[in-house]
């Protein structure tokens, strides 16, 4: 790959600052303002730049603007990570056809496997990290739902694991 980068560059777009892993591929983006967006293998490259791992994005959808909610790692309870989501992000991308459907892929392809909890509202997921073996268990509330409800399911969760 370091030969390929050094003959044909990255594939990220000019003026792109940030600094790409060297096993990273470049599969789409989009200028938007303040920067790019950039699909690459390991996440989603966001202005400023800064990029977000298919793992921590619990949302992306098209609605007149490209909204991407990113979780953050609020706890560890057992075996699951609790997410908490982040304000949605929006983004102005001319035509998200191909930006929007790199995205899903790869937020989907991150996920092995998935459990709702309709009572109180929880998702429970296996998720694989972009570039690193194995897997990670997280847990999402809905919105409003109370984190000491979001536990108690975890809770339930983690002790069928461990049997």
């Amino acid at each position: 790959m370091g030969l390929f980068r050094r003959l044909f560059g990255s594939g990220a777009p000019d003026g792109f600052t940030g600094s790409l892993e060297p096993d990273e591929v470049v599969i789409a983006f989009a200028p938007v303002e303040g920067g790019h967006l950039v699909v690459t293998s390991l996440g989603l490259w966001v202005p400023g730049p800064r990029r977000i791992g298919w793992h921590l994005i619990s949302k992306v959808k098209w609605e007149g603007t490209l909204r991407v909610v990113e979780a953050a790692e609020a706890s560890l309870e057992g075996p699951v990570v609790l997410l908490e989501d982040l304000p949605a992000q929006r983004f102005a991308v001319d035509d998200p056809g191909r930006v929007l459907r790199a995205i899903s892929q790869r937020v989907e392809g991150s996920i092995r496997a998935r459990e709702r909890v309709e009572s109180p509202g929880v998702w429970i997921l296996q998720r694989k990290i972009p570039g690193q073996d194995g897997f990670v268990w997280q847990a999402r509330g809905d919105a409003g739902v109370d984190l000491a409800a979001v536990r108690e399911v975890v809770a339930t969760f983690s002790a069928r694991l461990t049997r």
